[in-house]
């Protein structure tokens, strides 16, 4: 396709703030920030976010001792070596799962890449019953400098691991490269391991593009109409395993994978809703932390309708700092001479794509649903806010297509119209098994006011996301646990302070509500806060990880 094109950087990358413009509970959808990564030569991004730009700089020799912090906390070892007890099961009947090793090999790419899968029962309830495998990937450590397995996960929910993992030095320092296997994994009905699947290709098209913001009864029952055709395709189109994606038994299959590893503790780096994944492990699995990192991190003790509250004043954030820094810094601000005017320009256009959707080069017509998407979507790095002002300004000119290529990216959604994985449906089914909460549409009226006060500009896409998850037709198998990670390792809990898609308050939370939480702030723009430019986090996070040196609660880069 002729026209604009993302740069190299943005191509391939898992994204995902959530809140649907149609009709999704926004706020509960969190991802890893615009992940720098080339995975084909597709344009995705994948609801899930992560932009870390590769890192510098050399670590002075790695090696397995293990440091203390300065209050004499020592952190757990990541054996280079299999450890005594590391394959226990917690129940006899999952034991041949526990007891089961990887048959790793070649990937086959050029990569130096090792593929595998890990068999998981369908439901740890019944473990003798239906079986799957999920898809695993290791980016093997140098063996003079390995120190563990570092098992690692984008966000999305629904992104796929493998790829965050083989994304390598575009996403990880060559500090934690060389300590550490990397090893991600497709969560169960994701990317390879057994993909959920809802609607067609250009179904998923036109669920994408529904009005966020409906003006009419008509246009809500539509939204709604289409949130209930979504979730009876959910069930049509996947096996039984549709039942059974929770994040509690994701997090169940993240320990077996860690006994397929050989490790008596799991060392791990979550990011957006891999925080809420890791939290969930911290909670089964205490005594099985290691080193974990949560960074850009999920308040699991909110409710839909606070995280969707959260995630609406966490894009406002963004969306003023970004026209702050046109007007501030731009001679003569394209948007206009105040940061109010700036963002009533945004706001404008919205409302006005609403009525008058715009032109595309690939003949695709740019909606109001398709223009909110391409605007938060650079809001995940502030390095690609000059794509945020090239698409706003083409699209004043009358020309959707920038902002188009940015929504795409956002859903993973290939040039030829297919999609690279399966992110942008797995994150509602997800979602909806975890959360089932919705609004009715009679509902919605009255919640305005206070996402309106959250968020001016995009308030009223964030409180019809309270919709939520009207039509979904499983329910989970196991209840999600209160979660405080009692008898846990110390925990690095990462918060950036202006955030979209997980706001900073959301890290200061989640750091008090575990028992071993550490907060670690970085004061800046962007989703997560690892290798996004920042010597000071990343050094801390690596120290951490590589050495064991607990940071000082409360410390701020």
């Amino acid at each position: 396709m002729s026209g604009p094109e993302l740069p190299p950087e943005l191509r391939g990358a898992y994204d995902t703030p959530q809140p649907d413009p149609s009709a999704r509970r926004s706020g509960v959808s969190t991802g890893t920030r615009v992940l720098a990564i080339v995975i084909a030569a597709a344009v995705v991004l994948a609801a899930a976010g992560a932009g870390l730009a590769a890192g510098l700089g050399l670590l002075g020799g790695s090696d397995d001792s293990r440091g203390t912090d300065a209050g004499g906390v020592t952190a757990p070892a990541s054996p280079a070596e299999p450890e005594e007890g590391a394959t226990d099961a917690p129940s006899e009947g999952l034991a041949p799962y526990y007891s089961q090793s990887i048959d790793w090999a070649d990937c086959g790419d050029g990569s130096g890449n090792l593929c595998g899968t890990l068999e998981v029962p369908v439901d740890y309830a019944d473990p003798s019953g239906d079986s799957i495998e999920v898809a695993v990937l290791k980016v093997p450590a140098p063996a003079d400098s390995r120190v563990g397995s570092l098992v690692v996960n984008p966000g999305g929910p629904g992104a796929p691991g493998t790829s965050y993992a083989a994304a390598g030095t575009n996403v990880f320092r060559p500090q934690l490269m060389d300590a550490y296997d990397l090893v991600g994994f497709d969560p169960r009905g994701t990317g390879s391991s057994d993909p959920v699947d809802c609607v067609s290709d250009s179904e998923l098209d036109d669920f994408l593009a529904m009005d966020p913001d409906p003006d009419t009864d008509a246009e809500a029952q539509a939204s709604v109409d289409a949130l209930e055709d979504f979730f009876a395709g959910c069930v049509q189109n996947s096996d039984s395993l549709v039942g059974h994606v929770t994040t509690v038994e994701t997090a169940r299959d993240m320990d077996v994978l860690r006994a397929a590893l050989g490790e008596s503790t799991l060392d791990y780096l979550g990011a957006s809703y891999g925080t809420k994944l890791g939290a969930t492990y911290a909670e089964l699995f205490p005594d099985r932390v290691g080193r974990f990192v949560l960074d850009g991190a999920v308040d699991v003790a909110l409710s839909s309708r606070e995280l969707s509250l959260g995630q609406a004043e966490g894009f406002e954030r963004a969306l003023t700092a970004y026209v702050t820094d046109c007007v501030e810094n731009a001679s003569g601000c394209f948007l206009g001479d105040t940061v109010d005017e700036g963002l009533q320009r945004i706001a404008d256009f919205l409302a006005e794509t609403d009525q008058n959707p715009l032109p595309t080069q690939d003949g695709r017509t740019l909606t109001e649903g398709n223009a909110f998407y391409g605007i938060i979507t650079p809001l995940y790095v502030s390095d690609y806010w000059y794509l945020l002002t090239q698409g706003l300004q083409s699209a004043f000119q009358g020309d959707g297509t920038t902002l188009m290529l940015l929504a795409d990216a956002y859903a993973s959604r290939n040039t030829d119209g297919t999609y690279a994985d399966n992110s942008a449906e797995a994150i509602y089914a997800i979602n909806c098994l975890d959360d089932p909460a919705s609004e009715p549409v009679s509902a919605i009226p009255g919640e305005m006011s206070d996402f309106l006060e959250a968020s001016p500009t995009l308030g009223q896409v964030f409180a019809w996301g309270m919709l939520g998850c009207q039509g979904v037709q499983v329910t989970a198998s196991e209840e999600a646990p209160e979660i405080d990670g009692a008898g846990a390792a110390p925990i690095l809990v990462v918060g950036t302070t202006r955030d979209p898609a997980t706001p900073y308050e959301w890290a200061q939370s989640l750091a008090d509500e575990l028992e071993s939480g550490v907060l670690l702030t970085r004061d800046g723009d962007g989703h997560t806060a690892y290798n996004s430019g920042n010597d000071c986090i990343d050094t801390t996070i690596e120290d951490y990880l590589i050495d064991g040196v607990v940071p000082d609660d409360g410390t701020t880069c």
